[in-house]
């Protein structure tokens, strides 16, 4: 039996992070996540491996093949062994588990010969992500722009998209990313809530296709209330940045550039410790990238 499928999602960046308002923001990058599924004879049975950090809980690779499992009737058929590679840096706030998610329910699709809808696809990674514990709004806003690329504005809570925008090319992505994780558990959801007044605004700052202001306002008032230092954010927009704020949960940071920017502002954030990840707007859509997928067709 020689059933597997490899898929290749892209990644995202916060410009509305959910947790206080339910509802968010995002736009796709050309960091990349990929996952490969290997269909095993071992009903129940899902071994995951993250590439290159081995020591990373792999419960979102084994709750997204299962939630596939589930809806083909499969579950009681087969097991997976699963591999994913990224480009993404894990527990910094750049939706590593979004990008993840997409690839494994997107490769096990592939894997057992089926084809799911886009919508459907992004509810089981939605789905996965609870189930694994690494979400508190269902990260439905980062799944999207992951998925689809571009600007993708959402309402959690319902699982919605309220409005697309394109994003100009002429501009950069930098992503400060310190050396410290932070996880989504141990983050202090009751200070990120007390943002509420502040993040709506935002909200209507994106809504409006403010998009830079937006991602910077939210930023700001995320890394205040989380405690992080915003003087990577101030050096930025001083040289020259469109928007710079903390991405995610952080303790990344995003930094939006024209190009002939580029270099002052990188010079700007290398006063501060951690590695400059340069990136640029994504617009592809997830896809497959290779498929041996028929075990369905060859086992009925």
């Amino acid at each position: 039996m020689k059933c597997e499928a490899e898929a290749l999602v892209h990644g995202a960046a916060t410009i509305i992070n959910a947790i206080a308002l339910g509802k968010g923001a995002a736009f796709g990058v050309d960091l990349w996540t990929k996952a490969k599924v290997k269909l095993t004879s071992e009903p129940g049975v899902v071994e995951g491996k993250i590439v290159p950090d081995h020591a990373e809980n792999t419960a979102l690779i084994e709750a997204a093949v299962k939630r596939v499992f589930r809806v083909f009737g499969v579950e009681n058929e087969f097991g997976a062994k699963v591999e994913t590679h990224s480009n993404i840096p894990v527990a910094r706030g750049l939706k590593s588990s979004s990008a993840a998610a997409n690839a494994v329910v997107l490769a096990t699709t592939a894997a057992i010969g089926e084809t799911l809808k886009d919508m459907e696809l992004l509810q089981l990674s939605v789905d996965a992500a609870f189930d694994a514990g690494v979400t508190v709004t269902g990260a439905f806003d980062d799944v999207c722009a992951s998925y689809f690329g571009g600007v993708v504005i959402t309402d959690n809570e319902r699982r919605r998209i309220i409005k697309t925008f394109q994003v100009p090319d002429e501009v950069a992505v930098l992503f400060l990313v310190p050396p410290q994780k932070a996880y989504t558990g141990q983050v202090d959801l009751g200070k990120m809530r007390t943002v509420k007044p502040l993040v709506k605004i935002a909200y209507k700052e994106a809504l409006n296709g403010n998009l830079w202001h937006a991602l910077t306002l939210n930023g700001l008032v995320y890394s205040l209330a989380l405690g992080y230092d915003t003087a990577p954010v101030s050096n930025a927009l001083s040289s020259g940045a469109l928007a710079a704020g903390l991405c995610g949960k952080g303790p990344a940071v995003t930094v939006v550039v024209a190009n002939e920017k580029i270099d002052a502002v990188t010079n700007a954030l290398k006063c501060f410790p951690g590695e400059i990840l340069k990136a640029r707007v994504n617009h592809e859509k997830a896809r497959v990238l290779s498929n041996n997928g028929s075990c369905i067709s060859c086992k009925r």
